[in-house]
C-alpha cells in the first residue's frame, strides 16, 4: 500500500530556513466559521470577534467528541486517526438533501453556513509530527500520550512515503503496521479514494496533512470509517459562494504582485523541478508589518513545464480555480535581488479547507508518489516513523552490506563459527636447531595422572594429538583425529591442528620462561563453545544502535523521539491557549518560550524562520484588533469558470502562529535531514541527471551561521571566522578560503552568523570523487578579556575551535546540494573558557554548522570511468644508466616521506619502468599529479595491471595519502591474504584507516567485521579498540555505527561477554579513582571496599579478561589518569620487532605484556610476575645503590644461586637488554629512569611507561634529561661483562645490538606506514610528519649495513658513557647540599681542597688571571691551567693549578649558593673530537679568563665569598708543581720490539669493496696479552703496503684498560681500482697507547688483498702475530 504524506504548506530557500518576512499560512480546518467568514467577508466583518471565539471553542469541543468515540479505552489519549462523525455526518447530508442550493439567498446560504448542525460536520484537521532527526536515540511514534510505546510491525512489504512539500528533500520507504488504537491497515473493506487526515499529539488547528489511501483500509475495534468529506451536495455550497457578488468583487482584489503582470509571465517560463526552490506566495502577504522591502524582485520561472501547467486547468470541483491558480504561482521560482544580492525566503503554500485528490495535489505541489527504489526497504520498530536506518539512506545501505555479510557465515559453520578462542600462531626460524624438543604434558579424560613424553617442536599439533590418542585407543585406524583439539590447562585457549606445536604463542612464552607446557585432551563435542553464534543469532535483524545503550557515549545525548513529542503537544497546547486567552501579551510569551525549547532540543539550532516569526508574532500582538490586514486573490482569466474566493480579514495572531507553527516544522525536517547524505534522500524518477565530468560550474556554497555557541566563548572571543580547504589525498586541492571574521548574535542563543557566499576557483568537473569540503572554526581572543593585564592572551593567536568535514559527493555519487546542518564537535584539546564548564560534565558539545549548497533542478552524479586500454610496461634495463640509477635510488627510498616534488615528477613519468619492483606500487600512485575524473582511466589501468603487493605493503594504500575507492578497494583485495593472527598485530592501524574512508559502508569496514565475524580473537579486539575510537571527536559517530553493526552481528553469546568486560571495566575504573584521590591511611580500607566489590562481582559473574579473551582470571593492573593508548602503540611496535627479529631467527628474548585502552584516561595493564624496578633493586644496596656497579648482578644471583642458572640468567640479560636498546632507540623513549625499567628473575629486562616517545624528551627547565641515546649504565655492564673488566660477552651485547638494529631497518618502511595510519589517533606525540622523520632518521634508510653497525656501536659506546644520569644525580645531590647548607670549616667545601679558605684568612686578592696552560701525563694525559694570583700586601704572585672540571665545579657550586644571581657565563664543556688537543686547551684558556674577570667584578657577596677564596688558595700540589716554565716530561722508557714479549689473541675484520673504495671495518679483539700482565689501552694502525710516504695509515680510536676491546670502526681506502688493490698487502697492527711511555706493540697481521673476493663481503677472525709493523 502507498502512503503519501503531503503538507500544503511549503517553507522554501536557498538555505532552507531563512523564511521571507511575508511568510503567512492560513487554517486549515475543514469548512468551519472562520472559512465561512472568508468566503463572505463583507456579510461577518462586523461578527469577526465573536465568531473567532466561537469557532475555536467549538473546534475544541468537536475534537474532545472525536476522542471519546475513536478511542474508548484512555479517554485521555490522542487519537491516532481522526475522522468526521458518523451522526454529524449525516445530519448534515439529510439538511442538504432538503435544501435547494439554487434558489437560496444569500442570507439564507449565511445562515444555513452558520447553523450548529451544519458546523459540528467540520473535520479537526491536526498537524502531522514530520519524521524526526536520525540521530533520535529512542523511537519516536504518533500515538496516546498516555500510552508511550512501540507499534508491533505487521508489515505486508514496503511501502514508499512522500515527505510532503515542506520537506522536499525527503523520499523514504515506509512499512505499514498495527496502530496503537487497534487500527490495522491490511483489514480495511472499505475502498476511500479521499484523503484521510492523520493526527497527531499536538494539537494545532493550522496544518493538515492528507494521508490519501490507495488501497483498502482494514478497521479494527472501534475506530470508524467514513465515505469522503466533499459530497456532491457541499461542493454545490461551495459552488454558490464561488458565484456571489461579494466573493467576486473581494475576489479581484489587489495584491502585492498584480496576477495581470504575472499571468504574462508565466506561460512563458518553464517549472522548476526543485520544491524547496520555488515561492509560491512571496506576493501573497498576510500581514503588513511582515512585508519586506524588496527593491527588484526578479521573478525567474522554466518554460518547460507549460505543457504541465495547461493540461492540469480543468478544474474537477468549485475550488480548482483557487487550486490552479496557485500551481501557477508554484511552477514559478522567485528570487529576490536586493541591492545586488540574492537573498532567498520562505515560502508557504496555504492548507486548503476542501481534501484534494492526492494525484491532484502532488501535480499542484510539483510532486508525484514514487515507488520504492529497493534502497532503505528495512524492517522499522516504528509504522509511521521510520527508524535511524530508515531515514539515512546511507546507514540503510551499510546495514544491507552488514546484513548481506554475515551470511557468509552461517553458525552452522564451525571453522568461522568455533565458539572458542584459538591460540595464535607465529611462523619463525627454528632458532635452537632443527632437533629442538619439547616436553609436553597431557590431561586425558579417565587417567589420574597426565601423560608426559618429548616431541619436536616442528611437530604438527595432529601428530601430538596421535600420540596423546595410542595411551588411549590401540587402533587409532578407528578414530577420527579431526574431531579431537589440545586446550591449553587453565586457560580457554586451543592449539590449532593444522600447525607445528612450536609455532604457537603459548608453547613459545612457556619455553621463555622455562615453565611447563600442560596441555588438555577434548573432543569438539565437550569444549565450551559459549561464545559460539547461534541460528537466533543469524535471525534477528541487523540494528546499528540496538546494542548500543550501554556503550559510554562522550558526546551530549540527543534528544529522544519521546521528548520531541511531548515539546510539540506543549507547544500546540500554548498556541490553543494564546488564540483563546484575551491576555494574548502573556499566552504568546509562552508560546515563544515553548519554541525556544524545541530549538534548545535540537540543538540549539534557531533558524532565520524561526527568528522572524518571533518577530512578527510580538508585533502582531501588539496590533490593535481592529486594525486587521486584509488578503484576497486575483482570479486567472485562463482558469476554470468557477469563481475564486475571497479571504476575510485574518487575525493576525492566527496568521503569525500559522507562520510560526511551519518554521517549527521545517526546523525539524532539516534536523531531519543533517543526518542524511543529500538534501534529497532518494533521486526523483523524473529528476534528469548529469555527469559530473561535464559540470563547468565552479563550487560553491553559503557559510550561514553557527548554532548553539558555548556561552564561555562569547567572552572569550571577540571574533571567529572559518576556513575552508578543499582536500583530497590528505593534500588541499587548492588554496584554503577564509571567510569573513563576525562577531556573536542573540536571539534565543547565542550564534555567529557569516551569511557568506564562499567560491572555490575550481570546476565540479575536476573535483575527485572522494573530495572533503573541511571547515574548520577558529576564534580570536578577546583582547580585553582576561584577569591581568599582562595575559598571554594578548600575545596569542587565533585558537582553533573545532573541524568537520564534509564529502562533496555521497555514498551514492551524488554532489552535495540543499541545506546541511554540520556538528562540529568541540576538540578534546580546546580549553575551556575560564570560569565555564561542559554542560554535561566532560561530555563534548557540538556547535551546529549551517552551510547552504546550490539546489540544482538536476542531479549531479559522479560516474567511474573505465581503466584505459593498451598499458605497455618497459624493462629498467632500457633506461640511460644515469636515468636508471636516479630510477633506482628513488625506489629505493623508504616510502613516501623523502620523495621530492621532482622525484614524484621523475617517478610517474618512468611508471611503466617499474613494473617489475613490485613495492614501489604506493610511491608511484603518490607520485600522480592529477585524480580528478580524466586522470583516472591511466591510474586505474596501472591499478589493475600490478601483480598483488604483500599484505603488509598494500596497507600503505590505506593511508590518508590514498582517498580513491578503487585504489583503497584493491589494497584491501591483497590484504585478504593476510592471516588472522599475524592481523591482530595491526589491528590498531585498520582501525584507525577507517577514518580515511569517505563512506561509511566500505571494503576495509567489510574486511573487519568478516574477520571479526570468523575469529573469537580479532572480534575481541575489534571491540575494544572501536570503544576506545568513540571519543574522537571528528569520527566518534562513525565509529559508533561500526561499533553497533558489530554488536548485532557478533552473537547474542560473545556481546553478553563483552558486556560482562565492560562493566568489569567500569569497575575497576571507579575502584582506581577513587583510591587515586584518597591520600594517607584511608588510601588503604578504599582499596579494601573496592576489592570487596570486585570480588561480588566475580562471584556473580564469570568473566574473561579484556586484555586477553582466553584468560578467565589473572592479575591486573588498572591505569586512570594516564592515556595508555600510547603505551599500546609502543608495546605494538616492540611486539612486531620482536616478531621480526624471531622470523630472522634472532631471539633477544623479550618480554611483551598486554596494555589495553578502555576509555579517555584509563585501561588495563598487565604484570609480568617475579619481577621488580631497577630502583626497587639498587635501593637493597642502600640510598647511593643507583651508583654502584654490582647491585644487578647480586640480585640475580639471589634469585639465581647456581652458576648454571645465574649463566643462563645473565644470557637472558645480555638479549634483553640488546633488544631493549635498540626498540628504545628507534622509538625514541625518554623518560627513563630507574623507575621505569624492570628485571625479571630470570635475568629479562624490560620497559614499562612510555608516556615518552619519539623524541620528546622530558625537560628539567631547558635541559633535556634524556640525552643518551637509550639507557646502558655501568650496572648493566656490569651484568654483561660479568665483572668490572670488559669481556667478550659485551662483544657479544654489541653484535646483538647491530644485528637487530639492521634487521629492523630493513623493515623501515613497514614502521613508518604503521605511525603513519596513527597520525590521526589523536596522540599528543604522534602529530605530524615530523614525529615520522625521526623514526626515519633513527633508522638511518640512507647508510648499509656495515655504516649502520659502526653508527650504532658508537651509540652504545656514547650511552655507557653518558653523563646524563649522572648529571640527575649530580642535581639530587646539590639540591641536597642547598638543603642542608654550607659543610663546616671542618669539612670540604671543594672536592679538591681538604679545607674552606677566606678572605680574613687568606687577604684579599688584587689580581687573578689564567697566565698559560700545560701538559700533563698523569695519570692519563690532559691539561692544566695556570693561575696568576696577586693579593694585596703581596709583591710576588702565586701560581695555582686548575683542571677545567674543578674550574666547573666552583661554577656549580656558586649556583647553588647564589641561586638569584646573575653569574657570569661558563664555557662549554662539550667539545666535538679529542678534549686534550692543544687547540681546546688553548681556546678555553681565554675563555676561563674571561671568566674569572667578570667572576672577580661582580658583586662582593659573590667574588669576596668562602667558595672563591677556597678555590685560589694554594694546595699542596701547587707548591710541588715546576713553575710555570716547568715541563713535566715523561719518564724514560725504550719502546718494546714486536718480539720482546708475547702476542696474542684475535682480530675480527669486515673487508669490503664497492663504488672504487676499499672498506676495512675493524670490529672486535679479543684476548689481548701484555708482558706485564696490565690491561692495555689498544688502538688499531693500518698500511696498504708497499707504501714509501706512509699516506696509507689509518688507524682507530683508542680504547682504555681492555683485552678484549670493540671497535666497529670503518677505515676507508678510496681511489684504488681492483687490479691495483690485487698487488697490495693489508698490514694491520695492534698496539697500547701509554702516556708516561711509548706505545707498544700487541701483535698484528698480513692480509694479501688478491685472497679476497672483493665482490663480497667477508667477515673473519684473523689472529694476532709478531709481525714487522711501521
Amino acid at each position: 500500500m502507498d502512503i503519501c504524506f503531503h503538507v500544503m504548506a511549503q517553507i522554501s530557500s536557498s538555505n532552507g530556513q531563512r523564511s521571507s518576512p511575508s511568510l503567512g499560512t492560513a487554517r486549515t480546518k475543514d469548512v468551519d466559521k472562520e472559512e465561512a467568514l472568508q468566503m463572505e467577508a463583507e456579510a461577518l466583518a462586523k461578527m469577526q470577534k465573536e465568531r473567532v471565539v466561537t469557532g475555536n471553542k467549538q473546534t475544541s469541543e468537536s475534537l474532545s467528541s472525536t476522542r471519546q468515540k475513536a478511542q474508548t479505552h484512555n479517554k485521555q489519549d490522542h487519537d491516532l486517526m481522526v475522522f468526521p462523525e458518523a451522526a454529524a455526518k449525516k445530519r448534515v447530508e439529510d439538511k442538504l438533501s432538503t435544501v435547494d442550493i439554487d434558489k437560496m439567498t444569500h442570507a439564507e446560504l449565511e445562515k444555513l453556513l452558520l447553523d450548529e448542525s451544519f458546523e459540528s460536520s467540520k473535520v479537526p484537521a491536526l498537524p502531522a509530527t514530520p519524521v524526526l532527526s536520525p540521530s533520535f536515540s529512542s523511537p519516536f511514534y504518533i500515538g496516546p500520550t498516555g500510552q508511550r510505546g512501540q507499534w508491533t510491525p505487521r508489515l505486508p512489504g514496503p511501502v514508499t512515503c512522500t515527505l510532503p512539500p515542506i520537506y522536499p528533500s525527503a523520499s523514504y520507504n515506509k512499512q505499514a503496521g498495527v496502530f496503537q488504537n487497534g487500527f490495522h491497515i491490511s483489514m480495511s473493506t472499505y475502498q476511500s479514494t479521499e484523503p484521510v487526515y492523520l493526527s497527531l499529539p499536538g494539537r494545532s488547528q493550522y496544518i493538515s496533512y492528507p494521508l490519501t489511501t490507495t488501497t483498502p483500509f482494514h478497521p479494527r475495534g472501534s475506530l470508524p470509517m467514513y465515505p469522503p468529506t466533499l459530497t456532491p451536495e457541499m461542493a454545490k455550497v461551495f459552488d454558490k459562494i464561488a458565484s456571489t457578488s461579494e466573493f467576486l468583487k473581494n475576489g479581484k482584489s489587489s495584491t502585492d504582485l498584480e496576477m495581470t503582470d504575472f499571468k504574462s509571465i508565466v506561460p512563458k517560463l518553464p517549472t522548476s523541478e526543485n520544491s524547496s526552490d520555488i515561492s509560491k506566495f512571496d506576493w501573497l502577504d498576510l500581514d503588513p508589518l511582515s512585508k519586506p522591502k524588496v527593491d527588484n524582485v526578479e521573478i525567474l520561472c522554466n518554460a518547460e513545464d507549460d505543457a504541465k501547467v495547461t493540461s492540469s486547468t480543468v478544474a474537477e470541483d468549485p475550488w480548482d480555480a483557487v487550486l490552479l491558480e496557485e500551481k501557477l504561482l508554484v511552477t514559478c521560482h522567485l528570487e529576490r535581488k536586493v541591492n545586488g544580492k540574492s537573498t532567498a525566503g520562505a515560502t508557504v503554500t496555504r492548507s486548503q479547507s476542501l481534501n484534494i485528490r492526492t494525484t491532484q495535489l502532488a501535480k499542484l505541489q510539483g510532486q508525484t508518489p514514487q515507488q520504492d527504489n529497493g534502497t532503505t526497504s528495512l524492517t522499522t520498530e516504528n509504522a509511521l516513523l521510520q527508524d535511524i536506518e530508515g531515514r539515512n539512506q546511507e546507514l540503510a545501505a551499510f546495514c544491507q552490506a552488514v546484513t548481506k555479510l554475515r551470511t557468509n557465515f552461517p553458525y552452522t559453520n564451525q571453522h568461522t563459527n568455533p565458539g572458542f578462542v584459538l591460540s595464535p600462531v607465529m611462523l619463525q626460524r627454528n632458532i635452537s636447531g632443527e632437533n629442538a624438543s619439547i616436553k609436553v604434558s597431557i590431561e586425558i579424560e579417565g587417567f589420574q595422572q597426565p601423560v608426559t613424553f618429548t616431541c619436536d617442536v616442528s611437530s604438527p599439533v595432529e601428530l601430538i594429538i596421535m600420540q596423546a590418542l595410542c595411551w588411549v585407543h590401540d587402533d587409532l585406524n578407528e578414530v577420527d583425529i579431526s574431531s579431537y583439539i589440545l586446550k591449553v590447562c587453565g586457560q580457554e585457549e586451543v592449539l590449532q591442528n593444522k600447525h607445528c606445536v612450536g609455532s604457537h604463542e603459548y608453547i613459545q612464552n612457556c619455553r621463555k620462561w622455562d615453565a611447563e607446557i600442560k596441555l588438555q585432551l577434548l573432543t569438539h563435542s565437550v569444549v565450551c563453545r559459549d561464545l559460539a553464534r547461534t541460528e537466533e543469532d543469524d535471525r534477528t535483524p541487523t540494528n546499528l544502535t540496538k546494542h548500543l545503550y550501554k556503550t559510554e557515549k562522550p558526546f551530549r545525548e540527543n534528544i529522544s523521539r519521546h521528548s520531541v513529542e511531548e515539546l510539540l503537544e506543549a507547544y500546540h497546547i500554548q498556541t490553543d491557549m494564546a488564540l483563546k486567552n484575551e491576555n494574548q501579551q502573556k499566552a504568546v510569551d509562552h508560546v515563544i518560550k515553548a519554541v525556544r525549547k524545541i530549538c534548545y532540543a535540537l540543538d540549539g539550532v534557531e533558524t532565520q524562520a524561526i527568528t522572524d516569526s518571533v518577530k512578527k508574532l510580538r508585533r502582531a500582538v501588539n496590533l490593535p484588533r481592529s486594525k486587521s490586514p486584509e488578503v484576497s486573490l486575483k482570479p486567472s482569466d485562463d482558469t476554470s469558470n468557477s469563481s475564486v474566493g475571497s479571504l476575510q480579514p485574518e487575525n493576525p495572531v492566527r496568521v503569525s502562529i500559522d507562520q510560526l507553527t511551519a518554521a517549527v516544522y521545517a526546523l525539524l525536517h532539516l534536523h531531519l535531514n543533517s543526518g542524511c547524505s543529500s538534501s534529497n534522500s532518494a533521486t526523483k524518477n523524473n529528476r534528469s541527471t548529469k555527469e559530473a565530468w561535464t559540470a563547468t560550474e565552479h563550487l560553491q556554497f553559503t557559510i550561514f551561521a553557527a548554532h548553539g555557541i558555548l556561552t564561555g566563548w562569547v567572552s572569550n572571543y571577540e571574533k571567529y571566522y572559518l576556513v575552508c580547504s578543499l582536500t583530497h589525498n590528505g593534500k588541499d586541492l587548492f588554496k584554503p578560503v577564509q571567510s569573513k571574521k563576525v562577531g556573536t548574535y542573540k536571539n534565543f542563543f547565542y550564534l555567529i552568523k557569516w551569511d557568506e557566499l564562499i567560491i572555490f576557483p575550481i570546476q565540479i568537473s575536476q573535483l575527485p570523487l572522494e573530495s572533503i569540503l573541511c571547515l574548520t572554526l577558529f576564534g580570536i581572543l578577546n583582547q580585553n578579556s582576561g584577569s591581568s593585564p599582562d595575559s598571554n592572551k594578548q600575545r596569542k593567536g587565533p585558537e582553533m575551535l573545532g573541524q568537520v568535514s564534509l564529502p562533496l559527493f555521497d555514498f551514492r555519487r551524488l554532489l552535495t546540494c540543499g541545506t546541511k546542518l554540520l556538528h562540529l564537535w568541540t576538540s578534546s584539546h580546546v580549553t575551556p573558557a575560564s570560569g565555564t564548564a561542559h554542560k554535561r560534565g566532560n561530555l563534548m558539545e557540538k556547535i551546529v554548522l549551517q552551510v547552504d549548497f546550490p539546489s540544482l533542478a538536476f542531479d549531479t552524479v559522479y560516474k567511474i570511468p573505465q581503466a584505459a586500454n593498451g598499458l605497455v610496461h618497459h624493462s629498467i634495463e632500457t633506461l640511460e644508466k644515469n636515468v636508471k640509477e636516479r630510477l633506482l635510488a628513488i625506489l629505493a627510498k623508504d616510502g613516501t616521506l623523502g620523495l621530492s616534488k621532482e622525484d614524484k615528477e621523475f617517478l610517474w613519468e618512468k611508471r611503466h619502468y617499474c613494473h617489475e619492483h613490485t613495492h614501489s606500487l604506493p610511491k608511484i600512485l603518490a607520485s600522480a599529479p592529477h585524480w580528478d575524473w580524466a586522470s583516472l582511466p591511466e591510474i586505474y589501468s596501472l591499478l589493475q595491471q600490478w601483480p598483488p603487493l604483500p599484505p603488509l605493503t598494500a596497507m600503505e594504500l590505506l593511508d590518508s595519502k590514498f582517498a580513491d575507492q578503487e585504489v583503497r578497494t584493491t589494497a584491501v583485495n591483497w590484504i585478504e591474504a593476510i592471516s588472522d593472527d599475524e592481523l591482530t598485530d595491526f589491528l590498531p592501524q585498520f582501525v584507525q584507516a577507517l577514518k580515511y574512508e569517505t563512506y561509511l559502508d566500505n571494503s576495509l569496514v567489510r574486511f573487519i567485521l568478516a574477520r571479526a565475524l570468523g575469529n573469537i580473537q580479532i572480534a575481541h579486539c575489534v571491540y575494544w579498540l572501536l570503544k576506545d575510537t568513540l571519543h574522537d571527536a571528528k569520527f566518534g559517530v562513525r565509529y559508533e555505527h561500526i561499533l553497533g553493526a558489530f554488536l548485532s552481528v557478533c552473537g547474542q553469546g560473545l556481546r553478553e561477554e563483552l558486556e560482562k568486560q565492560t562493566r568489569l571495566v567500569q569497575l575497576l575504573g571507579v575502584v582506581a579513582e577513587k583510591v587515586k584521590q584518597t591520600s594517607g591511611s584511608a588510601r588503604q580500607v578504599v582499596l579494601q571496599s573496592g576489592m570487596e566489590r570486585v570480588q561480588s562481582f566475580f562471584m556473580k559473574n564469570e568473566c574473561r579478561l579484556p586484555l586477553n579473551p582466553s584468560l578467565v582470571a589473572k592479575e591486573l593492573n588498572v591505569k586512570v589518569g594516564e592515556d595508555l593508548r600510547q603505551d599500546m602503540l609502543a608495546l605494538q611496535m616492540i611486539k612486531i620487532m620482536d616478531k621480526i627479529w624471531l622470523q630472522e631467527g634472532l631471539d633477544l628474548r623479550m618480554v611483551i605484556f598486554k596494555c589495553l585502552s578502555t576509555g579517555k584516561d584509563r585501561g588495563l595493564v598487565e604484570l609480568v610476575p617475579a619481577s621488580d624496578t631497577l630502583r626497587k633493586i639498587q635501593v637493597e644496596y642502600g640510598v647511593t645503590g643507583s651508583f654502584k656497579d654490582k647491585p644487578l648482578a647480586e640480585w640475580l644471583r639471589k634469585y639465581n644461586p647456581t652458576e648454571e642458572e645465574y649463566e643462563k640468567a645473565s644470557e637472558n640479560f645480555i638479549y634483553s637488554c640488546a633488544g631493549c636498546c635498540v626498540a628504545t632507540y628507534v622509538l625514541g623513549i625518554c623518560d627513563r629512569h630507574n623507575d621505569n625499567i624492570m628485571l625479571r628473575t630470570t635475568g629479562h629486562m624490560f620497559h614499562i611507561d612510555f608516556g615518552k616517545f619519539l623524541g620528546h624528551a622530558q625537560t628539567f627547565g631547558s635541559f633535556k634529561r634524556d640525552r643518551a641515546p637509550f639507557v646502558l649504565t655501568s650496572d648493566m655492564a656490569y651484568v654483561i661483562n660479568g665483572g668490572e673488566k670488559p669481556t667478550i660477552r659485551f662483544q657479544l651485547f654489541v653484535d646483538l645490538c647491530c644485528q637487530a638494529y639492521n634487521l629492523i631497518r630493513k623493515h623501515a618502511n613497514l614502521f613508518l606506514n604503521l605511525l603513519s595510519l596513527m597520525l590521526s589517533s589523536g596522540l599528543p606525540e604522534l602529530t605530524g610528519v615530523q614525529d615520522l622523520k625521526y623514526v626515519q632518521d633513527a633508522l638511518q634508510p640512507q647508510t648499509t649495513d656495515a655504516e649502520a653497525t659502526i653508527f650504532f656501536t658508537r651509540l652504545i659506546e656514547s650511552s655507557l658513557g653518558s653523563v646524563a644520569t649522572k648529571f640527575n644525580f649530580f642535581i639530587h645531590n646539590l639540591a641536597q647540599l642547598r638543603f642542608s647548607g654550607l659543610p663546616s670549616n671542618d669539612e670540604p667545601i671543594l672536592s679538591f681542597s681538604p679545607k674552606t679558605y677566606s678572605l680574613r684568612q687568606d687577604g684579599r686578592i688584587k689580581e687573578v688571571s689564567v697566565f698559560t696552560y700545560q701538559k700533563r701525563y698523569n695519570p692519563d694525559k690532559h691539561y692544566i691551567y695556570v693561575v696568576r694570583v696577586l693579593r694585596e700586601g703581596q709583591v710576588e704572585p702565586t701560581f695555582v693549578f686548575r683542571t677545567f672540571d674543578e674550574f666547573q665545579e666552583l661554577h656549580n657550586k656558586l649556583g647553588i649558593l647564589f641561586p638569584l644571581w646573575k653569574l657570569p657565563g661558563f664555557p662549554n664543556k662539550m667539545v666535538l673530537g679529542r678534549t686534550h688537543i692543544k687547540d681546546v686547551a688553548a681556546k678555553r684558556k681565554v675563555e676561563l679568563n674571561s671568566y674569572i674577570q667578570s667572576l672577580m667584578n661582580s658583586s662582593a657577596e659573590v667574588a669576596e665569598c668562602d667558595l672563591v677564596y677556597t678555590f685560589f688558595h694554594p694546595l699542596l700540589r701547587d707548591e710541588k708543581a715546576e713553575g710555570i716554565d716547568g715541563i713535566a716530561k715523561p719518564a724514560d722508557a725504550s719502546p718494546s720490539s714486536p718480539t720482546s714479549g708475547k702476542v696474542g689473541g684475535e682480530v675480527k675484520l669486515s673487508i669490503s669493496y664497492r663504488n672504487g673504495t676499499l672498506f676495512i671495518m675493524v670490529m672486535h679483539i679479543k684476548d689481548l696479552v701484555t708482558e706485564d700482565g696490565a690491561d692495555p689501552n689498544p688502538y688499531v694502525k693500518t698500511y696498504l703496503l708497499p707504501d714509501i710516504n706512509k699516506t696509507s695509515k689509518r688507524k682507530t680510536k683508542i680504547t682504555r684498560k681492555t683485552r678484549n676491546p670493540t671497535f666497529n670502526e670503518m677505515l676507508v681506502y678510496s681511489g684504488y681500482n681492483k687490479e691495483t688493490l690485487k698487488q697490495r698487502e693489508l698490514q694491520l697492527s695492534v698496539l697500547s697507547a701509554e702516556s708516561l711511555r711509548e706505545n707498544f706493540f700487541l701483535g698484528g697481521v698480513m692480509l694479501s688483498l688478491k685472497d679476497f673476493n672483493l665482490r663480497k663481503e667477508t667477515v673473519n677472525w684473523y689472529q694476532l702475530t709478531a709481525v714487522p709493523y711501521l
